[in-house]
């Protein structure tokens, strides 16, 4: 008896629509939390002046797709390395330092305090 193989299907991809009146956000700092159950992205804005940074959006992902979306970033960012070259990352204490390492004990026990 042969057995048949099956020809995999090809995946899917949905069509990613844009609203037209879809307007961009920037930020330069991201805080992210999690629970078993999700994955949590504040992503700001930080101004030098200001001494807040004001939170312009909130993403919550399953870690699975956290997951598949640190995958994609870091592919993205060698195209982008490859075709640019090299993003170099401060060696002291910076503000990059600063936004994007992980909170301290204290800043979880301030949120509420706003």
């Amino acid at each position: 008896m042969t057995e048949k193989k099956e020809t995999p299907q090809p995946v899917k991809r949905p069509n990613i629509v844009l609203p037209k009146d879809l307007e961009p956000t920037y930020a330069n700092m991201v805080r992210i939390a999690h629970t078993p159950s999700e994955v949590m992205f504040d992503f700001a804005r930080f101004l030098p002046s200001d001494p807040h940074a004001s939170v312009v959006s909130r993403v919550l992902v399953s870690p699975l797709s956290a997951k598949l979306m640190l995958s994609a970033l870091s592919e993205n960012l060698a195209k982008y390395e490859a075709q640019f070259g090299e993003i170099k990352i401060p060696q002291r204490q910076s503000l990059a330092d600063f936004l994007f390492k992980p909170p301290d004990k204290e800043d979880e026990s301030e949120e509420g305090n706003d």
